[in-house]
């Protein structure tokens, strides 16, 4: 028996189901075309995609830029619709800080990873707070750039809950900075979009930033 088992029997196959078979694992199927392109660009890079570590790479590259760019399947403002008018009376700040996020950047597809402040001063209306997270992702889940992603964000949010003001902040770095051109690690970027009060009042202004870390 352990010679049969180790020469085979007709009909068997010891190997088990392929761990990347779509069919068999539910994975999103990745048409070919999309899969050459990948080797293309490993040919180009010096590689050979044939080689055993890099054969199932094709689809595995493509089912993570699906997942990295799923916010074009997203609608953020759907996450700021469902909102709060019992509030007992409260129309001071609100604020969250530092909420991590990933993203690329469209100019060399490098990684863009940094947290953003979001804060708004509402009128009569609040939402749940992860929603505000939620938006982010949204935007950040595309191929962005740090300028447009923290305004697309602000504007978002005020146009949305008509706050009396809106404050986004975004702290990040680049790949495309820090792992190739100048290679300058720990180099990071601000930018920042005040809409409202926080753009027309110094101290409410002030305020905000403060409470941010500026």
């Amino acid at each position: 028996m352990t010679d049969k088992l180790a020469d085979g029997l007709p009909g068997d196959d010891f190997s088990g189901p392929d761990d990347d078979d779509e069919s068999i694992t539910g994975k999103l199927l990745v048409p070919d075309e999309v899969q050459e392109a990948i080797r293309t660009l490993l040919r180009w890079s010096g590689e050979d995609p044939s080689r055993e570590g890099l054969i199932d790479t094709p689809k595995r590259v493509a089912r993570a830029w699906k997942e990295y760019c799923q916010g074009y399947g997203e609608n953020p403002a759907a996450h700021l619709a469902r909102q709060f008018e019992e509030v007992g009376g409260y129309q001071e700040l609100v604020l969250l800080k530092h909420i991590p996020f990933q993203s690329h950047c469209e100019h060399h597809m490098a990684p863009i990873t940094g947290t953003a402040s979001i804060a708004y001063l509402p009128r009569d209306k609040v939402v749940g707070i992860s929603k505000l997270a939620r938006v982010l992702n949204a935007f950040s889940r595309r191929l962005q750039i740090q300028e447009r992603l923290t305004s697309e964000v602000a504007q978002c949010i005020w146009d949305n809950l008509k706050p009396h003001g809106v404050a986004v902040v975004i702290e990040a770095q680049h790949g495309c900075m820090t792992g190739r051109g100048v290679r300058t690690p720990g180099v990071g970027m601000v930018t920042s979009r005040l809409i409202g009060t926080f753009l027309e009042d110094h101290r409410s202004r002030k305020e905000v930033l403060s409470l941010m870390g500026f």
